[in-house]
């Protein structure tokens, strides 16, 4: 092997650290996947050949980054990478003071209640508590929520900057037109054009709030709201799920004020301008903090 001796910082700390950007490589392919891979899979993945991979692989697996199925053979993200990634949760302040809200939330109303934070993927369950009144649906935590049909991703979808929702928005657009399955065709209608898009951002920038009925789950509701920092940029939403009947029924209007008031209390611990005022029957409540300017873009 050769030494670095004598050479310049610059290229030892360049070559380190292009190992270990292709290193990454193969942790992002188990990270997107659903469950362990064969091999072939991470090292096409990955893009690099399998004998590659599997030097990467071998070492992740001493460090626990990665763990080997001993039955079947196929590799996953092992309970470093769970460690690590609960850390990087700890390290969030919006995370931290949510739980608080969450908890108080979920004594109000006795719905399941949780918090997402947006990833590359779309917008993530980092921290939850069950409800009461939750019946048979899990709120299970790193599930990846879709952007465009729950009411979570629908906030996101309407106070983030269009270029941070682009990717995915367009994958889940392309997703809807390929499924025409009874199934899908049975819930909530789906957002598929640059119009329905359109209107699902003035709704929730009116209302200062999203709600689905039967749109994920059938029987099941959700409402959300943003959770906003002291810029004014959305960090969070704050979700509260349970059974459509009472959601959507004679516990909307309670249910709804309670997550106006907990999302604005964090706002305000955030340092978020504004507050976001109760709803009235027939009046939703406006935003906490003023959006980035509106485009339809699904058809790019």
């Amino acid at each position: 092997m050769a030494s670095d001796k004598g050479k310049p910082p610059e290229e030892w700390t360049q070559r380190r650290i292009q190992s270990i950007e292709v290193g990454f490589q193969v942790i992002r392919a188990m990270e997107a996947a659903n469950g362990p891979l064969p091999l072939r899979d991470i090292a096409a993945a990955a893009g690099m050949p399998p004998s590659k991979a599997h030097l990467y692989l071998v070492s992740f697996v001493k460090e626990g980054v990665a763990f080997q199925d001993p039955v079947t053979g196929h590799y996953g993200l092992g309970r470093f990478a769970i460690q690590l990634g609960l850390s990087a949760i700890r390290q969030l302040d919006v995370v931290e003071l949510a739980r608080e809200e969450l908890a108080s939330l979920q004594r109000a109303t006795g719905f399941a209640t949780y918090l997402s934070l947006w990833g590359d993927r779309g917008p993530g369950i980092v921290s939850k508590v069950d409800g009461a009144r939750q019946g048979s649906l899990a709120v299970r935590l790193g599930y990846v929520l879709p952007l465009l049909t729950s009411a979570t991703g629908q906030v996101f979808l309407s106070y983030l900057d269009e270029s941070e929702t682009a990717s995915v928005r367009q994958d889940e657009i392309a997703a809807a037109k390929r499924d025409s399955s009874e199934e899908t065709a049975s819930l909530a209608p789906r957002v598929t054009t640059a119009k329905d898009i359109q209107k699902v951002v003035e709704t929730v920038r009116k209302q200062g709030y999203a709600m689905t009925v039967n749109s994920i789950n059938s029987s099941f509701a959700a409402i959300a709201a943003p959770v906003f920092d002291y810029s004014g940029r959305i960090v969070a939403t704050m979700t509260v799920l349970g059974a459509d009947k009472q959601i959507a029924g004679s516990r909307k209007k309670p249910t709804l004020d309670a997550l106006l008031a907990a999302v604005n209390r964090l706002s305000e611990r955030l340092g978020a301008p504004g507050r976001v005022p109760k709803s009235k029957d027939d009046e939703p409540a406006p935003a906490v903090a003023k959006p980035a300017k509106a485009k339809s873009t699904a058809g790019r």
